[in-house]
């Protein structure tokens, strides 16, 4: 299917697909630019704001979780919320406070948990409803967007090698140094949240990334029926390039690379256009990273042509201690080229 234009004149409804450090930021730019009400869509070009979240974390406060009371890991999602939130101040604050103390006591007490982990846990245990535990904590923080797990299912990511080894759990996949052949979930088809699919069949645009490639995004496009549901959507759908490899996961992985390696488990064709950073590195922060093992995504714009998509080059990066994703650069590109003058499709 053709994907429909984004009508400037109107409100758009948006849906961000991911996880992790990523989402978190593009969402943080999006907030900005959603109405709360019909007289402010003038400002405010976005009438609807989704995100879904992957739910396959095991490591941490949200595994211990996990693991002891049977809920999806919370620690993405708490992130997302405090994200949207409306004003990250004192209770954004207290959802992201960490209890202090050593975590060499087996697990036990409150040393390394979140407050935000330990409320949606709670919740959760109340409601009997993860998902219902996340629409009243957004209802507490105020946030100005809606949040959905991309499954309510408890499921693992599991991860098969090069050299044909596999690899269990996404904290082990994170820290692995050997290329991936295959990723899956297990158990292997898990249903989707039906408000998920509804948001995919609602959305003007759908955004996917940045964030890690094997355990931030292609976990929630390997849900049973989500992809299917993205190639049905008229939203224009936009993969957002990371700015750094990472270790082992996408070693010398090009934006081309990433997409080749989405369209191997979920079929080509997925996506309209590749949003890449075009600006340098700092060579204080290259060298860092290198170290560690990372490199810039390089852009290899003919293969990214030659897989069917078209580009959009800025200057996007933040640099701190760490490369970022800079939210208000970002989320004034993905309004000014697909929302405000949309670019033909």
């Amino acid at each position: 299917m053709t994907p429909a234009h984004l009508a400037p004149a109107r409100p758009v409804r948006i849906v961000a697909v991911g996880g992790g450090t990523g989402l978190s930021v593009l969402l943080r730019g999006l907030k900005q630019h959603v109405a709360r009400r019909k007289q402010d869509v003038v400002r405010r070009p976005i009438a609807d704001l989704a995100a879904v979240v992957t739910v396959t974390d095991d490591g941490g406060s949200s595994g211990r979780l996990r693991r002891d009371f049977q809920i999806l890991p919370p620690g993405d999602i708490r992130n997302c919320m405090v994200a949207l939130s409306k004003d990250e101040a004192l209770l954004s604050r207290l959802f992201q406070y960490r209890f202090p103390g050593s975590r060499a006591i087996g697990g036990r007490g409150l040393a390394g948990h979140s407050f935000g982990n330990l409320y949606l846990t709670a919740l959760t245990q109340v409601t009997g409803d993860f998902t219902e535990a996340v629409r009243l904590s957004g209802q507490v923080l105020a946030i100005r967007g809606r949040i959905f797990p991309s499954t309510a299912q408890n499921v693992t990511l599991e991860a098969v090698m090069e050299d044909g080894s596999c690899v269990a759990g996404e904290t082990r996949i994170s820290h692995t140094r050997k290329p991936i052949r295959r990723l899956r979930l297990v158990p292997r088809r898990v249903r989707p949240l039906k408000e998920v699919i509804s948001a995919f069949r609602s959305a003007d645009l759908i955004t996917f990334g940045p964030g890690s490639l094997y355990t931030s995004i292609l976990p929630n496009l390997l849900v049973s029926g989500v992809a299917s549901a993205l190639r049905r959507s008229p939203a224009v759908k936009v993969f957002i390039s990371n700015l750094m490899t990472q270790p082992g996961e996408t070693l010398h992985y090009s934006a081309a690379d990433h997409i080749r390696a989405i369209y191997r488990h979920t079929g080509p064709g997925l996506f309209d256009w590749v949003v890449v950073n075009s600006s340098p590195i700092s060579p204080r922060l290259l060298r860092r990273y290198r170290a560690q093992g990372a490199e810039p995504v390089r852009v290899a714009l003919g293969k990214l042509q030659q897989l069917g998509l078209r580009v959009v080059l800025d200057d996007l990066v933040e640099e701190d201690v760490v490369v970022r994703h800079n939210s208000v650069r970002l989320t004034r590109l993905l309004l000014e080229e697909f929302v405000e003058r949309p670019r033909l499709q």
